[in-house]
């Protein structure tokens, strides 16, 4: 009986547990955590969005920015559907969301981890949990087994390494696979993170910070390629570095070799209104309390913590009575909330980032098995591998696709 090992219990690890052994290999998942699967707990703010209910193969192609012409196999053979069909089948009642974004009806991620593992189980395979995999053993030029950090070897006939990015390195994510490829030698291509929080140029966000804006929109323009590159409608958070949230960490992935000053972010902090019909409602606010100051009117319009900022942006006296505002000061003002803009200079550490972008390169894995083509017997599924995609459920669609590709694919002879 063939004889498999794979590294790492995430989402890509676990499904390609379950597609081998229900083909009757032995299988042995070896998880580096107590438990498995820690970072799918923390998916979706602890809702774990599984994938994106797009129909079409393009559509998900559209979605990953780096080397989809890869996952094109992997996509063809495992579509969200099946994605879908699996977790239902497993007990999981699935809904789908703004964005064809599909959670467990429960919003609970621990009922996603709960259905992987007892996928993986029930198809036969075992979980070996506190083992951290130190070095591959191979011979020939071929996998032969593993050693572990205890200086256990273990045998093995293939080994699929499954371990993720290096993003959230608290959940186990810490880059193992990338050092055990690179020691049978595979080529790492630079990392750095996607899906991350983003540094700005202007004090004012970090005034701002704790804030949470909800309903508005965004978009970013790239000043070197004179574009704009990404718009979204959602939410986004202010925080002591910048800004984060949904819309920021999907507006991110967009951003490709961020430098100071290269990509502006525009803000619409009332995208329901035109300018005109902003403009007739602040009109009517101003009609309304028309010896007060611009703040004390703000207040009705804007969240707290705004009220100073858009004060001070827009120039106008805070001791002036709104009823003195005059009709270009207004326009001024109906200009700034429809256009709130903020500079990126950086993007935060990749320990903050949710997803990997770089790993083992594509063209030294077959895309249809997912097996190194520098060590027989090796293969890979998941984050560890040189691609990364848009927020909506498509990274974890990536896991299962190649996870079920890497376990499907594993000779039983």
């Amino acid at each position: 009986m063939t004889k498999l090992l794979i590294i790492g219990g995430g989402a890509a690890g676990l499904t390609a547990a379950g597609f081998a052994a229900q083909r009757g290999i032995d299988t042995t998942v070896l998880e580096r955590n107590a438990r498995p699967a820690r970072k799918l707990m923390i998916t979706g703010k602890g809702r774990c969005n599984v994938t994106n209910a797009c129909t079409l193969i393009n559509e998900l192609m559209d979605a990953v920015p780096v080397n989809n012409r890869f996952l094109y196999g992997a996509f063809s053979r495992f579509m969200p559907s099946d994605t879908i069909d699996l977790f239902e089948g497993l007990g999981v009642p699935l809904k789908i969301e703004r964005g064809n974004r599909v959670f467990p009806e429960s919003d609970k991620a621990a009922d996603i981890v709960d259905a992987l593992v007892k996928f993986a189980q029930k198809s036969g395979a075992k979980i070996k949990t506190d083992t951290r995999v130190s070095a591959l053993i191979t011979e020939n030029g071929e996998i032969t087994g593993v050693k572990t950090e205890k200086g256990e070897h273990i045998s093995a006939d293939a080994v699929i390494i499954a371990t993720g990015g290096k993003s959230y390195p608290l959940t186990g994510s810490t880059g193992d696979g990338y050092t055990l490829a690179k020691s049978v030698g595979h080529t790492v291509t630079p990392l750095k993170g996607s899906l991350v929080p983003l540094e700005t140029e202007e004090d004012w966000c970090r005034e701002c910070t704790g804030l949470s804006l909800k309903n508005v929109s965004l978009s970013v323009y790239d000043n070197e390629k004179f574009k704009e590159v990404y718009s979204d409608f959602g939410e986004m958070l202010f925080t002591h570095f910048g800004v984060s949230g949904p819309m920021i960490l999907s507006a991110s992935s967009h951003m490709r070799d961020i430098t100071p000053g290269r990509y502006v972010c525009t803000v619409d902090l009332k995208p329901a209104l035109s300018e005109e019909k902003l403009g007739e409602r602040l009109i009517r606010d101003f009609a309304a309390s028309p010896t007060k100051g611009l703040p004390t009117v703000l207040r009705g319009l804007l969240p707290k913590s705004l009220v100073p900022v858009i004060t001070e942006m827009s120039g106008i006296d805070p001791s002036k009575n709104v009823n003195g505002i005059t009709r270009d000061e207004r326009r001024e003002l109906v200009y700034l909330l429809k256009n709130l803009t903020f500079t990126v200079s950086r993007e935060r550490p990749i320990e903050e980032a949710i997803v990997t972008s770089g790993g083992v390169k594509v063209n030294e894995i077959d895309p249809k098995t997912m097996q190194s083509k520098k060590c027989k017997g090796l293969y890979f599924a998941g984050e560890v591998i040189d691609v990364d995609a848009y927020t909506g459920g498509f990274n974890l669609q990536i896991a299962f696709a190649t996870g079920a590709a890497a376990g499907r694919s594993i000779p039983t002879e």
